[in-house]
């Protein structure tokens, strides 16, 4: 069933009729009438053949695939801090996710660095094949329609509203809303491990991950305050969100936000 673009914008509109104090914020992004990629690249500083995926994944601005095509992520797992360097960006829940996906997908294994691309494997992301499959996400009509509001920095936390609404009928049994904050630019000097004396940059590193959010009546919101890292730069910080189908993993929908200046 293919979803009219003035169907998409309308719907979109009454998202952001809804919004109420939303609208006052300074920082908005709405869904447009395409499907925007999500790219998850699971990764870990205790691994030495993740750098070459890092940089891949920070360079996708500059080849064109900016924020309204893909919305990328990056999730640091914990599995390799057992081999002699604590990544300080892993966390469990990354490790978690990637194995439950893993499960969806009926692998028999997680490695690193591995890309999934809209919820999927997708082992051919340095090449020409990964742009030409988000070319054909983007021409897919959306299934989901997102709205995320910034309402500025307090301390050492974001305020973000999010609401998001199911574009296609069936659906809002399966479906799920998910949340999170990132930050670019960030530097660790590696002392052991594999990576031991390298320097290593980052950008999209997920340190706050929210949902799964059920939909009600098609449709699902929340209003969260989210924590910062220790001496956080707004200007580098931002808040993605995405719907994604538990059952089989695809995604639906997605839509990245960076903290506005000011």
């Amino acid at each position: 069933m293919r979803i009219l673009p003035a169907l998409v914008l309308a719907i979109l509109a009454q998202l952001s009729s809804r919004a109420g104090p939303a609208q006052a914020a300074q920082c908005e992004a709405r869904s447009g009438p395409h499907t925007t990629a999500l790219v998850e690249l699971y990764t870990s500083e205790g691994c030495d053949s993740c750098p070459p995926a890092d940089r891949w994944l920070q360079g996708l601005a500059g080849r064109g695939l900016a924020p309204d095509r893909v919305v990328p992520l990056s999730l640091h797992v914990n599995y390799w801090d057992y081999i002699g360097w604590k990544d300080p960006y892993a966390q469990q829940r990354f490790a978690d996710r990637q194995r439950k996906l893993a499960q969806v997908m009926r692998a028999r294994i997680v490695y690193t660095p591995q890309v999934l691309l809209q919820g999927q494997d997708f082992r051919s992301w340095g090449g020409r094949a990964f742009e030409e499959a988000v070319a054909r996400i983007n021409a897919r009509p959306p299934r989901a329609a997102i709205s995320l509001a910034l309402a500025g920095r307090q301390a050492d936390t974001l305020a973000v509203e999010v609401r998001a609404e199911l574009l296609v009928p069936g659906e809002e049994a399966e479906a799920a809303l998910y949340l999170a904050s990132y930050e670019n630019r960030l530097v660790s000097r590696v002392a052991a491990g594999e990576n031991r004396g390298r320097t290593l940059s980052h950008d999209y590193v997920v340190f706050e991950w929210l949902g799964p959010f059920a939909f009600a009546g098609g449709r699902a919101e929340e209003r969260r305050t989210l924590p910062l890292l220790p001496k956080a730069v707004l200007a580098n910080s931002g808040a993605a969100a995405f719907v994604q189908n538990r059952r089989t993993g695809e995604v639906l929908q997605a839509l990245m936000l960076p903290a506005c200046p000011g």
